[in-house]
């Protein structure tokens, strides 16, 4: 290998690794930002009625184990907007988004699965920006504390 061939590869792999990290940067952002959503949705919800705290949704920022983790936060958060609303007697908030919530968890666990994630990596894309928008809209439904 002569000297150029070593300076190109050694170009070519500081342009991957800062491409590597800068994506890093990216997905925990964005990922931050689910998990805030998701944690300020839960803290509207009255302590008795919460099935989980919002700071346990920031587990959610572990690689691997939010795979599993998102079957916990996905049904434990619609659950809390359940119990809230069944506390005040309303029942217009169906089931919280809890469907939604076990098909994203299932939809994302499946994504690790090759050939298979062409179709569930975009379906639970699509499912957890459902979950989102029901959550903020169950915050927004909640009363503020006087």
């Amino acid at each position: 290998m002569n000297p150029d061939d070593k300076t190109a590869f050694k170009a070519l792999l500081a342009i991957g690794a800062v491409g590597l990290a800068v994506g890093l940067v990216v997905y925990f952002a964005i990922l931050a930002g689910i998990c805030w959503m998701i944690s300020n949705a839960l803290e509207r919800v009255p302590r008795e009625h919460r099935k989980m705290e919002p700071g346990q949704v920031w587990l959610l920022m572990i690689p691997c184990f939010n795979i599993v983790w998102n079957f916990f936060v996905f049904q434990r958060v619609p659950d809390s907007f359940a119990s809230y609303f069944a506390s005040v007697g309303r029942t217009d908030a169906g089931d919280s988004g809890k469907q939604l919530g076990l098909w994203f968890a299932i939809t994302r666990a499946v994504v690790v699965v090759p050939i298979v994630n062409y179709i569930a990596g975009p379906a639970a894309l699509v499912l957890l920006i459902l979950c989102l928008v029901k959550f903020q809209d169950l915050k927004g439904r909640i009363q503020e504390p006087l």
